[in-house]
């Protein structure tokens, strides 16, 4: 598959401020759809968090929302 096919849908639900500010920043950086708009800003985000597109072949087992510490330290028994 093409970087430019999309081959998986996501659908949201948006509040009328939600969408308005999607909306906004649409028309403020001109970009070509509400889609291309909520991607890039998908994109931005987890590049703010640093996140990076997983290696090909990654298996889900490998994302959580722990890090290693903190999975070690919430499954270790609590000492009285």
């Amino acid at each position: 598959m093409s970087e430019l096919e999309r081959g998986e849908r996501l659908q949201i639900m948006l509040s009328a401020e939600e969408l308005r500010a999607v909306e906004n920043w649409r028309f403020d950086k001109r970009m070509p759809s509400r889609a291309a708009a909520v991607r890039e800003l998908l994109r931005r985000g987890l590049l703010a968090e640093g996140f990076t597109v997983a290696a090909e072949g990654a298996r889900s087992g490998s994302f959580g929302v722990l890090d290693d510490e903190e999975r070690a330290t919430a499954s270790a028994p609590e000492k009285e």
